[in-house]
């Protein structure tokens, strides 16, 4: 295989995994999605799934993982019975970043960012990020809004960084976020009813 061949044959694998990752994300969100594998064998195209519900991935007798196959490999173009999907549990809901930040937002939270670094799949660190919501990164309102924690693990590849933002919303009475509002926030006030001519005069005469 040429050079050539080489570098689009790598470009086409990157692009199918980004736009295979995309639509598993989208398809999975609710189930704990934290990830793909491809494996290329000589006969077909494995693909891992890698869930925090492998249960609802599969759906009852298989159905739910037969239709995503389905779907996969009609909108990729793999010939029949050429790509198989498979669902592996991820065990600790912490190494599920979609999972994660599914689980802050219906806990009230307006936005999340999970950022994790260090050797994650390969030889050399790099760092993934994963953000939902609505989220501020300067001024006041970052100091107020936002939560940040930071925590180191230590795996057998080495130590990984973990970085939580979680953005609170506005709470009037302080309980589940702060009671100062946004500086965008605008708040529009309901129209008093004015009173008709005829009152304020009644009203002028029975001082009189």
């Amino acid at each position: 295989m040429s050079a050539i061949s080489k570098k689009r044959k790598f470009v086409a694998d990157g692009v199918f995994y980004a736009e295979l990752n995309e639509l598993l994300m989208r398809e999975l969100a609710e189930d704990g999605y934290s990830g793909v594998e491809v494996r290329q064998t000589p006969m077909r195209t494995e693909v891992i799934i890698r869930a925090t519900r492998t249960q609802n991935v599969l759906g009852e007798k298989g159905r739910r993982i037969r239709e995503l196959t389905s779907v996969v490999q009609k909108r990729f173009s793999f010939p029949p019975e050429t790509v198989e999907l498979y669902a592996e549990k991820v065990a600790n809901r912490g190494l599920a970043c979609y999972g994660v930040l599914r689980f802050v937002m219906e806990s009230g939270a307006k936005g999340c960012e999970v950022i994790v670094s260090g050797k994650l799949r390969a030889a050399r660190a790099k760092a993934m990020k994963f953000k939902d919501g609505y989220m501020v990164f300067s001024g006041d309102p970052a100091r107020i809004y936002l939560d940040t924690s930071v925590r180191h693990v230590l795996l057998r590849q080495g130590v990984l960084g973990i970085k939580v933002r979680i953005m609170k919303d506005w709470d009037p009475t302080g309980r589940q976020g702060p009671k100062t509002p946004m500086p965008d926030v605008v708040k529009v006030h309901e129209p008093k009813e004015e009173e008709s001519f005829g009152d304020k005069a009644h009203k002028h005469d029975v001082e009189l």
